[in-house]
């Protein structure tokens, strides 16, 4: 019986280990499954990150490449050219001058009137007339006077008949000496009484002072003038005067006998040559400048007492770089000009751009302008179309329109 159990015994044991070995074995392998599951986990995601690494290396290079070939057709896109006018710098003989703004006044010219009261009774004038010196314009009444000329004319020939008379006897010794004497001064009084009587009447008879232009009058037949009172105006009008002021850094630039040129808005032919007669003997001193009168020829009575006036003093002639007025850019930094030169395209054809050139500018004369610095003789300068150029762009160059370019333009008067 002992021997059965420990023969079941031995035998069980084996049993029961072999199962503990195999338990053991499958908690093993049971364990070791979640181990090779993480690490293939990893390889699976280390795999992706990679795949999409090269996905965005490969968007980024296709970007830049998109970017590369805009920059290279870019680099090769020209604007089309600019259409411009040009205009060929070149020497000209200018007239420089000093302009100024000057006021016409006559040589002579006043206010006709009487200083004797009275009643007109003859006017000899018309309106607007021109008169010579001495001409008869207005008769005051003078009857009073000339009735006290004819007594006084009585009284003087009286005198006279008595002075030859005492004259006579005095030769013979028949009166003294100052008979003779009273004689003598009783006539010459009765003439100065003649002459005080013509000069009364002469004083109503107001006569032309001078040779000139008369103007609106102001009196009628009838009326009683007052001492002073005005008749008319009478001005002196060939040759006539301009005032007109400098500034002081042109002194040295004026001088008696310089010529003058005369322009007045609204007279025909309104160009009238002079030359300056007289320069004040000191400067203004809240203008610092110094009054200028001239003397302007006017045959032909153009020119009137008042008109305003632009005044040019002409001086030396010199060579000068001229340009059209319409090339010039201007601005507060500084006035420039575009210049077209030649330079060969990105086609490889020839063609034209504008280069800036700052410049310093001198006198102008009606559409030109004077280049002191910065343009030579010969350059091609753009004169219209300034205002959409760059330096470096490029131009086509359409010279069948020009723009005005007259030293002494004539628009018409619209």
């Amino acid at each position: 019986m002992k021997d059965s159990l420990s023969t079941s015994d031995s035998t069980a044991a084996p049993s029961v280990g072999t199962s503990s070995s195999a338990y053991s074995s499958t908690r093993l392998e049971g364990k070791s499954q979640p181990i090779h599951g993480s690490k293939s986990m990893t390889k699976r995601m280390l795999v992706m990150l990679g795949l999409m690494l090269l996905f965005i290396v490969a968007i980024a290079a296709w970007k830049v490449r998109q970017i590369q070939t805009g920059m290279a057709q870019a680099a090769k896109f020209a604007p089309p050219p600019t259409a411009v006018t040009t205009a060929v710098a070149k020497t000209e003989r200018w007239q420089p001058v000093l302009s100024a703004v000057g006021s016409l006044k006559a040589v002579n010219g006043v206010t006709v009137s009487t200083d004797l009261a009275g009643i007109i009774s003859q006017i000899s004038f018309q309106s607007g007339a021109t008169v010579k010196r001495g001409d008869l314009l207005v008769k005051l009444d003078s009857s009073q006077e000339e009735a006290q000329l004819h007594s006084a004319e009585a009284r003087r020939d009286l005198a006279k008949l008595s002075l030859d008379r005492q004259r006579n006897l005095r030769s013979s010794g028949a009166v003294s000496q100052s008979d003779y004497d009273s004689a003598g001064s009783e006539f010459r009084q009765a003439a100065a009484a003649v002459d005080e009587a013509n000069a009364l009447i002469a004083r109503k008879t107001i006569t032309a002072s001078f040779d000139g232009l008369l103007g609106i009058r102001q009196v009628d037949l009838g009326q009683y003038l007052n001492v002073g009172a005005p008749i008319v105006q009478l001005q002196s009008t060939d040759p006539i005067y301009v005032d007109f002021a400098l500034p002081q850094e042109n002194l040295e630039q004026i001088a008696v006998g310089k010529k003058l040129r005369v322009k007045a808005t609204g007279v025909a032919g309104n160009q009238f040559e002079g030359e300056i007669t007289a320069i004040d003997s000191r400067l203004d001193e809240s203008t610092r400048s110094i009054m200028i009168q001239g003397t302007v020829r006017n045959a032909e009575n153009r020119l009137r007492p008042g008109m305003f006036v632009n005044v040019e003093v002409l001086l030396p002639e010199k060579d000068v770089i001229s340009i059209p007025a319409s090339s010039i850019s201007y601005a507060p930094y500084g006035d420039s000009v575009f210049i077209a030169k030649e330079k060969q395209g990105t086609d490889g054809k020839p063609g034209k751009e504008a280069q800036q050139q700052f410049v310093k500018l001198g006198p102008s004369r009606g559409d030109q302008v004077s280049i002191i610095s910065g343009v030579k003789e010969g350059d091609e300068v753009v004169s219209s179309g300034v205002f959409k150029l760059r330096s470096g762009i490029a131009v086509q160059v359409n010279n069948s329109v020009q723009p005005d370019n007259e030293a002494n333009p004539t628009p018409p008067n619209r």
